[in-house]
């Protein structure tokens, strides 16, 4: 039986959404765990085209990703929930002379996963106590949360494949509480809401979403940054100065744009810990304690922390003063260094550094004058 001896009533859905939005959550949905069909072939699919590239996560077993039984036996009911992780007031820009900062993805700038955890964990805790199995999924590998999301009836799917939820837009972070208990499915669905607009196509820096909804990973900064191996030539510049994340198809996003700033977070833009920029030149000089310890709960290939340094060392090509004599002695250290793949990158910075610190002449007519 999936049901234990009941040692309380089993609390309402508006108990639990209670429970949830007391930890920031502004949107909660619940449907079915029944397998997410039409999402599982969307995967395969994809797979089989490596448009997933290397990427594991829900690609890494879509049979069990989109099958919420797999990931807690008997269920019957997954509440969904959305938590913003847009903050009412933007950080200060750095200002320092060097120039040698890099931009980092909104969601990363705090976990905004781990206080929708707390909320969802403290709800799972009351349907247990009812008697009931309930566990909690959030930015894991065992639930496709936009999938079940959108069943849910919280958003419909953007051309930029995020989920857009009405009258709020994409900055979310989805989580999943997957439950035997029964509650009833959310009644709505949303709409598309995208209409004609192909703004995020148009905006995205590598051209990555190849169709409505449809994102090549080769091609995307997000996961090209966070990937093992070397950057491919053809996508460096484009990285221009995000070492972590990329927001461009949302921060073109009409809706997003709009509606985002009605569903904020209370953020201290002033804390040291909101890392919405790094000083590339600190993190090239930190050892890898002091790197897993500023920024560890980021997704790094392998926990391999050279692969943040491949990342600073194009920002440092890319945006960093050619003039700066720490800026060129920092690129030279790794030019020079053992690491192969740093060192060709280093070699990338330092060419584009010196193209960037040459004169471009302009061939003027000559004054007729003179």
């Amino acid at each position: 039986m999936s049901r234990r001896a009941v040692r309380s009533p089993l609390p309402s859905l508006d108990e639990i959404v209670e429970t949830i939005r007391s930890h920031g959550v502004t949107h909660v949905g619940v449907t079915t765990a029944d397998v997410l069909t039409e999402t599982r072939s969307i995967l395969h699919e994809r797979k089989a085209q490596g448009l997933h590239d290397d990427m594991q996560f829900t690609y890494r077993n879509p049979d069990r990703s989109t099958d919420p039984q797999r990931a807690v036996a008997e269920a019957v009911s997954v509440i969904v929930a959305a938590r913003p992780y847009m903050s009412a007031e933007d950080p200060p820009e750095p200002t320092d002379s060097h120039g040698a900062h890099a931009r980092v993805g909104r969601y990363a700038w705090v976990d905004h996963y781990e206080p929708l955890r707390i909320g969802l964990r403290a709800a799972a805790r009351q349907i247990k106590a009812a008697g009931y199995r309930a566990t909690v999924f959030a930015d894991d590998n065992s639930m496709v949360d936009r999938a079940v999301a959108h069943r849910a009836g919280i958003g419909w799917f953007g051309k930029n494949a995020n989920l857009l939820l009405p009258g709020a837009g994409s900055f979310f972070v989805l989580g999943s509480l997957v439950t035997t208990a029964r509650y009833e499915p959310s009644p709505t669905t949303a709409n598309d809401g995208c209409g004609t607009c192909v703004k995020c196509l148009d905006g995205c820096p590598t051209q990555a979403i190849i169709a409505p909804g449809v994102i090549d990973a080769r091609r995307c900064l997000s996961w090209v940054l966070q990937k093992a191996g070397a950057i491919p030539d053809e996508f460096r510049e484009a990285v221009h100065d995000r070492i972590y994340g990329c927001d461009d198809c949302q921060d073109v996003c009409p809706i997003s744009v709009r509606l985002g700033g009605r569903n904020t977070v209370d953020i201290d833009v002033t804390d040291p810990a909101v890392q919405s920029h790094v000083d590339v030149l600190d993190l090239l000089d930190a050892d890898d304690e002091t790197i897993e310890r500023r920024h560890g709960r980021w997704y790094i290939a392998g926990r391999e922390f050279r692969w943040l340094r491949r990342n600073a060392l194009v920002v440092i090509g890319n945006v960093a003063d050619p003039s700066n004599a720490r800026v060129r002695s920092t690129v030279q250290r790794y030019r020079d260094g053992s690491d192969a793949i740093l060192a060709e990158h280093a070699d990338w910075a330092m060419r584009r550094l010196d193209a960037r610190s040459t004169p471009i002449t302009q061939n003027d007519e000559t004054d007729p004058t003179e």
